[in-house]
């Protein structure tokens, strides 16, 4: 219940806003650059700083510049980095084997960075999709997305992983029991103290479009991911999911998109109090960084005020493609 308050004028409440130093004062949300995780896309080659034409300001990355990268993330007071592969196409395949190659791109990555910036936890992706010929997170059986062959082949890819380095497996596939599964594997195989960081409520939304240009997966992807990816309209689902996903071992859970989804955000962390976390996906970077491109809005100011409502809705961190960028200025 809220308090009751003295009648005007009694109660100004413009006084507690006259200027910045009062502001300061009494600001309830603040942010820094160790709320933010970086998603960061790495290719093959070196020297390689590539553009991303739908995402401005975003860049795939060889090894040997993920790893400038990492380092100067660790310099700016960011904590985690987070590994996305742009596979060569000739790579993917329908047995996605290279998703669990020891010396895939990833796990390449996450050595490198590792040997030169110990001090950074890395986080990687475990999904079909990076490697998939046909853009699934999944296997495909006769136009179906499979799931427990599926989980089958996760396990390998989380175990490879761990084995690079990662401190922090993200299973982002949205298969049933995945994470039951992952945390068995993890311990049976001496990762006890890698983290699970579940896309618990990852939903089939249109804002994902640029990250497929980023990764490569756009011109393969055969349909859509529906009948895994959760319906924009349900909110007690995700609940639902968000439970199932703690009860099987995860450390973490995070709502995917992120400022469309900032009451499903409110949802989790008031009823289950387990750190929490949103990813600002690429559609939304790329609508803030697009129009602050063109002068349409302050850019710098939009980037830090979506990123604010993200600790105000309750979550922990944000992985964020602004990470650097926000880190910046808010180092000042």
């Amino acid at each position: 219940m809220q308090p009751t308050l003295a009648p005007y004028p009694a109660t100004r409440l413009r006084r507690l806003r006259r200027t910045p130093a009062l502001r300061a004062l009494v600001q309830e949300t603040t942010l820094s650059p160790a709320d933010f995780i970086w998603p960061v896309f790495v290719r093959d080659g070196e020297g390689v700083v590539e553009p991303i034409t739908s995402m401005p300001g975003v860049n795939r990355l060889s090894v040997d510049k993920v790893v400038e990268a990492a380092a100067e993330a660790h310099a700016l007071g960011i904590p985690a980095i987070c590994l996305f592969p742009y596979t060569d196409p000739a790579l993917k395949t329908e047995d996605c084997a290279e998703a669990w190659n020891p010396d895939n791109l990833s796990n390449r990555a996450t050595r490198a960075i590792k040997q030169a910036v110990p001090d950074i936890a890395i986080m990687t992706d475990v999904a079909l999709d990076p490697y998939n010929i046909n853009g699934h997170d999944g296997f495909v059986e006769n136009g179906e997305i499979v799931n427990d062959r599926t989980v089958e082949a996760l396990v390998k890819q989380a175990l490879s992983q761990a084995d690079a380095g990662a401190d922090i497996i993200g299973p982002s596939d949205m298969m049933d029991g995945r994470i039951g599964a992952l945390r068995t594997a993890l311990e049976g195989a001496g990762h006890q103290n890698v983290l699970l960081l579940s896309y618990a409520a990852k939903y089939a939304s249109a804002f994902y479009g640029p990250f497929r240009d980023a990764v490569g997966a756009s011109g393969a992807l055969q349909g859509d991911k529906k009948t895994y990816q959760q319906d924009p309209g349900n909110s007690d689902e995700a609940m639902r999911l968000i439970a199932r996903d703690l009860a099987e071992g995860a450390d973490m859970i995070m709502v995917k998109p992120g400022m469309p989804y900032l009451d499903i955000c409110r949802r989790a962390h008031e009823m289950f109090g387990a750190p929490t976390f949103a990813y600002q996906v690429s559609g939304e970077y790329a609508m803030i960084a697009g129009a602050g491109e063109r002068g349409w809005i302050d850019g710098d100011k939009a980037m830090l005020e979506s990123l604010t409502s993200f600790k105000r809705a309750g979550c922990d961190g944000v992985l964020t493609y602004f990470a650097p960028a926000a880190a910046r200025l808010l180092n000042g």
